[in-house]
């Protein structure tokens, strides 16, 4: 029997041996002290963000329970007028997101399926390091790339569709991301069984490969969602802002709240001020509906092994 077993063996039942308490204490203490520094560091990351939603809230939060907020748009409202609604900026923040991830949505999906499911060698390669390089691409960088092919090379006007499709760079990565890890997640073993019973790959990816991962890359199209809608640099270069209900994406005008807020700022007037912390506020909690979502979709539907 060693040293260390005989000392075990001689202590009290439920007491810590000698050689072993300093060690202890020493943990203990380091342990706590990591506890107390985390803590404060958890404190000190949400002090900024509660006092941002507190002061949209308290500034913001009037004109909202107003129902022309609504149901009206801003047009023939001045910046010296009380009053109208963000319903044309609503809409037309909606609408972009909806066109870009009809078109995002499924190159991201597609991508991500042949990344984890077909792609070996330089091209798979190629492609990935593509993906992680629009990751890491600011949005007025994607906003001036479209603005140079869609304005300056072919001559278009600015428009809304023009804006969807720097936003579409923006979020295909996201979704691409997402998607591939959710369809590492699922089971080698459902693909091995299905490859047993004579089922084509093609028809594994589509009847057991995607439905198993579909909560998770639902997850991952609304968390993208939630991105563009916020981003403002591709609105301010390539959409310009009306205060009429536009929902034409191709009709030149397209109002969007990033825009709506981008107006009302210049503005030094109080009727204006509120529009822009009402504006805010709509827009945060569009995105907190979106990311909500998001999280019971991924707890509702979890990957099934």
């Amino acid at each position: 029997m060693t040293t260390i077993e005989t000392t075990l063996d001689a202590a009290p039942r439920g007491a810590t041996p000698a050689g072993f308490q300093g060690r202890s204490s020493g943990r203990a203490i380091r342990n706590q002290i990591a506890r107390i520094v985390m803590w404060a560091a958890f404190f000190v990351a949400m002090l900024p963000l509660v006092w941002i939603l507190g002061s949209v809230l308290v500034k913001g939060g009037q004109l909202l329970l107003q129902s022309q907020w609504w149901t009206y748009s801003q047009r023939g409202i001045t910046a010296r007028h009380v009053g109208g609604g963000a319903v044309h900026a609503i809409q037309g923040t909606l609408i972009e997101a909806l066109a870009t991830a009809v078109i995002a949505v499924p190159i991201g999906i597609l991508t991500a399926i042949y990344l984890v499911e077909y792609g070996r060698g330089p091209l798979a390669r190629a492609v990935s390091f593509m993906v992680d390089i629009l990751t890491g691409v600011p949005s007025i960088v994607a906003a001036l790339f479209i603005y140079a092919v869609w304005v300056t090379t072919f001559g278009f006007q600015r428009v809304g569709f023009a804006v969807c499709l720097a936003l579409v760079l923006l979020m295909i990565p996201v979704v691409v991301r997402s998607t591939e890890e959710m369809l590492k997640l699922v089971p080698n073993e459902l693909r091995e069984a299905s490859y047993a019973l004579g089922v084509p790959k093609w028809k594994t990816v589509v009847k057991i490969v995607l439905p198993t991962a579909f909560s998770g890359i639902v997850t991952g199209i609304l968390l993208g969602l939630a991105r563009i809608m916020g981003e403002t640099a591709p609105l301010l270069i390539l959409g310009p802002y009306t205060k009429n209900i536009a929902t034409d994406l191709f009709g030149g005008l397209m109002p969007t709240l990033p825009t709506m807020i981008n107006i009302d700022r210049q503005q030094a007037l109080q009727p204006a001020v509120d529009r822009v912390w009402a504006a805010s506020l709509t827009l945060i909690l569009l995105i907190l509906v979106l990311n909500l979502a998001g999280r019971i979709v991924a707890r509702t539907g979890k990957v099934r092994g």
